[in-house]
């Protein structure tokens, strides 16, 4: 274990965010450089041998918690890194990301603010990579067998990596012109500078993994074709269909999904564009939707100049402590202000938008909305509540709600849907078409990063076992294993 004492004698301290006036200005990462290792070590000392980890439970990727923290506490960073790898590819991605289940389900958070996990994940992580402990690790035999990964998100890509690791050769299929999936055009800069993608991908090219960028699988290549290609295929698409809000006024200029607004932001940071055609700048801005997708284009906004942010999110406002029926050691459901949120912007709880009002040149100029509440399980508006508010730029983030069929991938392949909407698959992540497996969200529906890469791993069992007759590849989940909630 690490300090004895330490969740006794040390307070809870997490890293330090710049000055919001500053940071919206640029597009760096919200953290102070270098302003967590001089507290980290002190701060994984507070992990407090608690006999049986519930953080683990928390998390689908069965991190070695207690371990790296002990490690940590003591500044072996070469042996925390070990351990870290042991069962996460891509830490410094969930690191960043990933909204800390563990921390919900760390045993000190029954009475006590919990563990800083994340923190210290990232901090190993970062250290890992400034003094060279995160190699290359080709195989040391190649398997004559092939296989292709449809999808390069952190699924795609973990799956990839542990098949090209156990000596397979792997080709990864990206539809769009660089490799990162939602990492790449679906998270903002300024929540993961996209460098930290870059050499990882350089890692994997280094390992033997070959990219194909610009191939969309079902439009550019069939899918039928493909799998004669190759030995196995892994289907980690996503789920990329946004979720729409069929309103009338929904088809004026001004109202985008958010998944067409973000991915342009990130163009511009790639260098591809100067300014981003659909731009938030001098405008009112209304974000529909409460989550993390939401909160990224609040903070894109601020970045680009808005006018002004509205957050409008149809639920009524979380609690700031545990409710009774969310108790410990479940994910709650808690009121969550992010960097984006910091910056500014009004966020309103329990209303549902009923039109847009557009301009006579169709430019959305407004957005009505009205209150509503639960009655007997049933959402209901509130009479005499409507109003509306400006919006001149409208993004829809209310998740998704399955994989892409417009593609021609599901089709073509063959493949079988579950009562869902997601590519049904079996205890092994293999889907109903022989060799033909499926892994993240695509065949869970929409999650969190750590799933993701959880799945990814798993299905690489899967596929090697299938390929081999036998396998030593990890599978920390099954296809039926879901979030510790209520």
């Amino acid at each position: 274990m690490a300090d004895p004492k330490g969740f006794l004698t040390t307070g809870r301290e997490v890293a330090r965010t710049r000055p919001a006036e500053e940071r919206v200005k640029d597009w760096n990462e919200v953290y102070v450089p270098g302003s967590l290792l001089p507290i980290i070590s002190k701060q994984a000392g507070r992990c407090m041998d608690c006999g049986i980890p519930f953080c683990h439970n928390g998390c689908p990727l069965g991190n070695l918690i207690p371990e790296w923290n002990d490690y940590a506490y003591r500044e072996d960073w070469t042996a925390a890194s070990e351990r870290l790898h042991a069962t996460n590819n891509f830490p410094e991605f969930t690191g960043r990301l990933c909204p800390a289940p563990c921390e919900s389900a760390c045993v000190l958070a029954i009475n006590q603010p919990a563990v800083t996990i994340k923190n210290v994940e990232v901090s190993i992580i970062d250290k890992a990579w400034d003094s060279g402990d995160v190699t290359p690790q080709p195989p040391e035999r190649l398997s004559g067998k092939t296989v292709a990964v449809i999808g390069s998100g952190p699924a795609g890509l973990a799956a990839a990596q542990q098949l090209t690791r156990a000596g397979h050769t792997v080709a990864v299929y990206e539809r769009a012109d660089r490799i990162g999936g939602l990492l790449r055009y679906g998270i903002p800069e300024f929540k993961m500078e996209k460098s930290h993608i870059n050499r990882r991908i350089e890692q994997m090219r280094a390992e033997g993994t070959k990219f194909r960028t610009e191939i969309e699988i079902g439009r550019d290549i069939d899918a039928a074709k493909l799998r004669k290609r190759y030995d196995a295929v892994v289907i980690a698409a996503g789920a990329t269909v946004s979720r729409d809000l069929p309103v009338p006024g929904r088809g004026l200029n001004g109202v985008h999904f958010a998944m067409e607004y973000l991915p342009l932001s990130n163009k511009v940071q790639e260098g591809d564009l100067t300014v981003s055609p659909i731009s938030a700048e001098g405008k009112h801005v209304v974000v529909i939707g409460g989550g993390d997708t939401g909160a990224d284009c609040v903070g894109t906004a601020h970045r680009q100049g808005a006018a002004s942010v509205t957050q409008l999110e149809i639920m009524p406002k979380p609690g700031e402590e545990r409710a009774a029926h969310q108790p410990w050691p479940t994910f709650p459901m808690l009121y969550k202000v992010t960097s984006a949120h910091e910056e500014g912007g009004e966020r309103v709880y329990s209303v549902s938008t009923t039109h847009f009002e557009g301009d006579e040149d169709g430019n959305v100029q407004f957005l009505h909305l009205v209150e509503v509440e639960f009655k007997d399980g049933k959402l209901e508006q509130k009479p005499g509540t409507e109003r509306k508010i400006p919006a001149q730029l409208v993004t829809l983030a209310m998740g998704f709600t399955g994989t892409d069929q417009e593609n021609g991938l599901v089709e073509q392949f063959g493949l079988a849907l579950d009562e869902r909407g997601n590519i049904a698959r079996d205890a092994d992540f293999a889907t109903n078409v022989p060799g033909v497996y499926v892994a993240g969200d695509a065949g869970r529906g929409q999650s969190l990063i750590v799933w993701a890469i959880a799945e990814g791993r798993s299905a690489a069992r899967g596929v090697d076992r299938m390929l081999t007759g036998a396998s030593d590849l990890p599978a920390p989940i099954r296809p039926t294993d879901r979030a510790l909630t209520v």
